[in-house]
């Protein structure tokens, strides 16, 4: 539990959102608290009316470990659905302190089950302490721990990764303090924690920027390594729990899967219920505005985002094998697919059903910007190729030349599939490779013609013939030129790893004379396009094949220049010109309002990555 449950719940606290939290305190310390204590009440008589089997202080931890909703998975399905803002705030803002709270329940009745023993007397006295204490270590323990790194600073150790570290261990050593320790809530200090980090952070981003990013960055991984680790188990405990279910002549599959999908609706109920009944409490007694009227769309939508996921599977897990006199815990099997299925059941409805209900009228509908991120993108990508083309010369038309390959592979990586144009970036693609084959067929032609006067040797016309039948292979559209791809990609990264230069076309040793040939096919390849440019007028598609070959001739022409330590100097300083043009052009696209805020932030992190692997390699 330490492993997962600290970092988790302590990120939750270093990212909530507080200015939602103090203006939705109402609604969401009532989801938080009251919500759990009525899910863990109700939905544990009805597990135990439901399934005899399981005893009624088990069917109350089973609740409990149900009731928090986990965000993680909502945020996944609002990047589809554009969800009403006060509904996502809402389950965001509950899930920092449900986790806690549905946990300290949890721990409660799992007690009562291995102990055999159980005080509602104690057990409030005891949870008082356990929460007051758990956020007085929290916020004791963060400032001791952000004073310590202060003072570290101070005697100038300000070693990045060490500070990072301590960030990263701060959680595990706060949950080990509190609950092992002085055995208060470790669940409950890690959040306050979290809090507070988040609150010191703000103050004090700029003056650790760089200890700030990294931080970011590792605590991104390891919250991904921790979740997927989470579903790893989660896959991997439903067919041993299944087996153990199964032994019991009296369960069917049948049977149990009706069992989570009413222990499902029955949760997913009750949530539905407290927010319709919630919303009519504060449409009359709250200060909120008159014409947000309850709706049971609305409460519907905070019933269906109430997803649960990462914290229910975890505490799940935790359950012992064993009672305290030695014999197994009571259907802990039953139990574990039990709740693995509810999270399924619960994602699934709401990844089906909450497009489907929200699907606002027109009238209702929430202004967008005029493009999608992926359209902005791509408007950042194609003015810093435009920038490339102007600052080109003869001098750096090499290094020019590599960074619009680059710039070009980007560009195709977006991924166009939620785009309406996507068709016609298909259609484009397939207009590139049909130009490419006419650059070839004339490129084959002439090669042809000085074969048949007698200009060039056999084995030298097997070999042009030979890799135009590849180049051939790679403009056509199958799986087989995408391998063919990918073998020219990896051929040329050991060569350029070997310390050779980067070159798409190398000569055969056998064949010096072939090169010359082959620089002059090239440039009647670019010949015959920029005649068929002329008689097409401004074609964009067509200037970019030829600047493709005029790439291939530059390479050819400097075949060492890819190597000299002027190549390197002239890409990185057009490189930082360009990260200048695509900030100017994300602030244009905010000023006109094609983008929005949050997209502008996106995009500016985009930048900042391509900018920060710059100066690494800088300073490598």
């Amino acid at each position: 539990m330490l492993l997962f449950i600290a970092p988790l719940l302590y990120n939750d606290g270093r990212n909530y959102p507080r200015d939602e939290l103090w203006r939705m305190k109402g609604a969401i310390l009532s989801n938080a608290i009251l919500l759990v204590f009525l899910t863990t009440l109700g939905g544990g008589f009805f597990i135990h009316w439901l399934i005899d089997e399981i005893p009624l202080a088990a069917a109350f931890a089973l609740a409990a470990i149900l009731s928090p909703t986990d965000p993680v998975a909502v945020n996944g399905i609002a990047k589809r659905v554009r969800l009403p803002k006060k509904v996502l705030n809402l389950v965001r803002g509950e899930s920092l302190i449900n986790d806690a709270s549905g946990l300290v329940a949890f721990n409660y009745a799992i007690t009562a089950v291995v102990t055999g023993y159980f005080s509602w007397q104690e057990a409030a006295l005891d949870f008082s302490y356990k929460f007051v204490a758990g956020g007085i270590l929290g916020l004791v323990l963060a400032l001791l721990l952000i004073g310590i790194r202060l003072a570290l600073r101070r005697q100038g150790i300000i070693d990045v990764t060490f500070h990072t570290l301590l960030q990263i261990l701060t959680p595990f050593f706060i949950f080990i303090i509190s609950e092992d320790v002085l055995h208060a809530s470790g669940v409950i200090a890690v959040v306050v924690a979290g809090i507070i980090h988040s609150l010191v952070r703000e103050q004090t981003a700029t003056l650790v920027a760089e200890e700030q990013v990294l931080t970011e960055n590792i605590w991104t991984i390891l919250l991904f390594i921790l979740n997927g680790i989470v579903f790893l188990l989660l896959g991997m405990s439903i067919p041993a729990s299944m087996s153990g279910i199964l032994e019991n002549p009296e369960m069917g599959l049948g049977l149990i899967f009706s069992y989570v999908i009413a222990i499902g609706l029955v949760i997913l109920g009750i949530r539905f219920i407290w927010a319709y009944l919630f919303s009519i409490y504060e449409y009359n007694y709250g200060k909120i505005a008159p014409d947000s009227k309850p709706s049971f769309k609305t409460s519907l939508l905070v019933s269906l985002t109430g997803v649960r996921g990462t914290v229910t599977m975890v505490g799940v897990l935790s359950i012992p094998l064993l009672l305290e006199n030695g014999d197994g815990f009571p259907q802990r099997s039953l139990l574990l697919f039990l709740a693995a299925g509810t999270i399924l059941f619960t994602l699934i409805l709401a990844t089906v059903s909450l497009p489907l209900l929200n699907r606002l009228p027109k009238e209702q509908s929430v202004t967008k910007p005029e493009m999608s991120l992926e359209e902005a993108r791509r408007m950042v990508l194609l003015a810093s190729l435009q920038k490339i083309r102007s600052e080109m010369n003869k001098e750096n038309e090499l290094a020019a030349y590599d960074l619009i390959d680059e710039y070009k592979c980007r560009f195709e990586q977006l991924d166009p599939s939620e785009n309406p144009k996507s068709e016609a970036d298909k259609e484009r693609v397939r207009k590139i490779n049909e130009l490419r084959r006419i650059g070839l067929k004339t490129e084959r032609s002439f090669i042809k013609r000085l074969k048949e006067n007698g200009e060039m040797d056999r084995k030298i016309f097997k070999a042009f013939e030979k890799s135009f039948d590849r180049r051939e292979e790679v403009a056509s559209d199958n799986i087989r030129s995408f391998s063919l791809y990918l073998q020219g990609k990896l051929r040329r990264a050991w060569n350029h790893f070997k310390g050779s230069a980067i070159e798409v076309n190398r000569k055969p040793k056998s064949f010096p004379e072939g090169q010359e040939y082959q620089l002059q096919a090239l440039q009647a390849a670019v010949k015959e396009l920029e005649k068929l440019a002329e008689d097409k007028g401004d074609d964009d598609l067509l200037h970019e094949v030829i600047t493709e070959y005029r790439h291939k001739i530059a390479r050819m022409e400097n075949p060492d220049q890819s190597i000299a330590d002027k190549y390197e100097i002239q890409k990185e300083v057009l490189r930082i010109r360009l990260l200048d043009v695509g900030r100017s052009e994300i602030f244009r696209l905010y000023e006109s309002g094609s983008i929005s805020r949050e997209e502008v932030k996106e995009l500016r992190r985009f930048i900042n990555h391509v900018e920060s692997v710059t100066l690494f390699e800088q300073e490598e």
